[in-house]
């Protein structure tokens, strides 16, 4: 990222108290990860954010932190509220009420003995929490895929800063940071925030490192970039959790090598004829013994005497 653009992005950030981050249908970890981070690291910075996305987290994404902060869609914009402002004076408004007539909402300013001091012309129209003035996008290829996220209309007048390293992305955005080159958008938003000074603590770090093992297939895909090596030990000096990506898991499940499944023991069976009863073994005597006619004392106690020489 070059100074003229990492002031740019400064400067946006700066300016703008409400920012959204966006990510499209069914993000996968590295996805999900990387939203996620940046959320909790701008949260930090005392900035109101919202993480949405147009569908549900799936259940591989579950145990990334802020997991539960996803929503269906940013606040403010047309879910913000709308505050109707005009002056006034003590005692020349008696009651305010309202009906709906066709489909609209009108509010009723009874006016009381001396009558309202305004006209059409002073009254204001507010919306609280609009619409968030700095979007990032991350690891979404097209606006469309960010479906009802995504209001065109409400959302007009917001910077957008798209995040992203799939060759189809469609570069979008008034700042588009594409790393054609890297494995994992996880990697280019720790970049990201490493640039930004922006602080990096376990949890993020964590959250990344998931994602970078996720996206490179735990570093054994070939296409694994020198940045995803550098940046996954940046996070480790941050104290990262390495948590076993779901692939490798179900790789070592899957690899008797590593997993041997015990052989069942085959019982063994005396060959007997059905209805024979099996033959005990001969228990065997002494030679000097006759079977027939033993000693009176052959079954009595036993008392044997030595001698000890000093």
């Amino acid at each position: 990222m070059d100074n003229l653009v990492l002031e740019k992005i400064k400067d946006l950030l700066a300016n703008n108290e409400t920012i959204g981050i966006g990510v499209g249908k069914s993000p996968d970890v590295d996805e999900m990860a990387a939203a996620l981070s940046l959320y909790l690291a701008l949260t930090q910075t005392g900035k109101k954010v919202t993480v949405a996305s147009p569908t549900e987290p799936l259940v591989e994404i579950a145990s990334l932190v802020g997991i539960d902060k996803v929503k269906k869609n940013f606040d403010g914009g047309a879910s913000g509220d709308l505050t109707v402002s005009f002056p006034y004076k003590e005692g020349e408004i008696e009651k305010i009420s309202y009906t709906l007539e066709g489909g609209k909402l009108n509010i009723l300013v009874k006016a009381g003995e001396n009558g309202l001091n305004f006209n059409e012309k002073d009254v204001e129209y507010k919306k609280s929490a609009g619409a968030p003035g700095l979007i990032f996008v991350v690891g979404t290829p097209r606006l469309s895929d960010l479906g009802s996220v995504f209001d065109p209309e409400a959302l007009k007048d917001s910077k957008i800063i798209n995040i992203d390293y799939k060759s189809d992305n469609q570069g979008f955005g008034d700042i588009p940071l594409l790393g054609r080159s890297s494995s994992s958008v996880s990697e280019l938003v720790t970049s990201f925030l490493v640039s930004l000074d922006l602080k990096i603590d376990v949890d993020i770090a964590s959250n990344l490192l998931s994602g970078i093992i996720s996206a490179t297939d735990n570093f054994q895909n070939p296409q694994t970039s020198p940045l995803s090596f550098e940046m996954a030990a940046n996070l480790m000096k941050k104290g990262a959790v390495r948590q076993m990506a779901r692939k490798e898991q179900d790789s070592i499940e899957e690899d008797s090598f590593f997993t041997p499944k015990p052989q069942p023991r085959t019982p063994s069976f005396s060959k007997t004829s059905i209805g024979t009863e099996e033959k005990k073994p001969e228990i065997k005597f002494p030679t000097d013994v006759d079977e027939n006619n033993p000693p009176d004392d052959w079954l009595a106690p036993k008392i044997y005497k030595g001698s000890t020489s000093i």
